[in-house]
């Protein structure tokens, strides 16, 4: 249609729609939206080719039993997980909730990081190309690119090799080294990040692999020009916190969810 001779009036900022984490009034309903945002993260990286295997967990904290985690199930392929499939694990390794094992490495893992960070709702850890090619030369992201300054001085390093993590102790190992950190590079392993919610560590831990491969692919065509550190930290400020995270993942999020509504069941 003809638009009229003087521009249109803006529209009132308080008709914009923007995305936000949601509010809860009870337990259940925090729990369900854990669930749904968990099971929705898991068809994420199945979608980006996160999960090989048997490899590879999620994990999100109980709302009201604040000891006990909920989980993939083991075995059960990234693009397949359903809410009705996670399982609750309590603070023993033992499945309280579900009817599926679950893995024994991402217990040990992620009990001992929960425990660590009682302000942590959601751990990420899988095995991918580039996160694992960068712990195998033992190193930190660099802050050559935008994103990658997200995690500029908010990430770590494992400096040893961690095989099958199935030893409380490897557990605690891995939960000291990340400390107050968003993520962690375990050298020889893979990347692991956590959020105060499913959506920030899921959304940290595509950037920390994409940040991985970037770096990977400017050192094999040059010698990358890194950000000064005043700068890094100023971008930091801006994108590196979670609510950031959490805006940033709303697209992957809602493409998950049109596309396979099955998801919910």
């Amino acid at each position: 249609m003809p638009y009229p001779a003087q521009p249109p009036a803006p529209v009132p900022a308080d008709r914009l729609r923007f995305p936000l984490p949601p509010e809860h009034t009870s337990p259940e309903e925090e729990r369900r939206h854990r669930l749904e945002r968990l099971a929705a993260a898991l068809r994420v990286f199945g979608r980006l080719g996160y999960d090989e295997g048997v490899e590879g967990h999620l994990t999100a904290r109980d709302p009201e039993f604040t000891d006990c985690y909920w989980a993939n199930p083991f075995g059960v392929p990234f693009r397949h997980v359903t809410v009705g499939d996670l399982i609750l694990v309590d603070g023993e390794g033992r499945v309280v909730e579900g009817r599926r094992h679950v893995n024994q490495a991402a217990f040990t893992v992620h009990s001992a990081v929960h425990r660590a960070r009682p302000g942590v709702v959601a751990v990420a850890h899988a095995h991918t190309p580039h996160g694992r090619a960068l712990a195998a030369l033992g190193e930190l992201l660099e802050p050559i690119t935008q994103e990658a300054c997200a995690f500029y001085e908010d990430h770590a390093l494992l400096d040893a090799a961690t095989g099958v993590a199935v030893d409380p102790a490897e557990g605690r190992r891995v939960a000291e080294a990340l400390g107050p950190h968003k993520g962690l590079v375990l050298r020889n392993h893979g990347l692991l990040t956590v959020g105060t919610t499913v959506d920030a560590a899921a959304w940290w831990f595509h950037q920390m692999e994409r940040a991985c491969g970037i770096q990977l692919a400017a050192r094999a065509a040059g010698k990358p020009v890194p950000i000064g550190r005043k700068e890094a930290l100023a971008i930091r400020e801006q994108i590196g916190g979670d609510l950031a995270a959490w805006i940033s993942y709303q697209p992957l999020h809602s493409a998950v969810v049109r596309e396979e509504p099955d998801l919910m069941r």
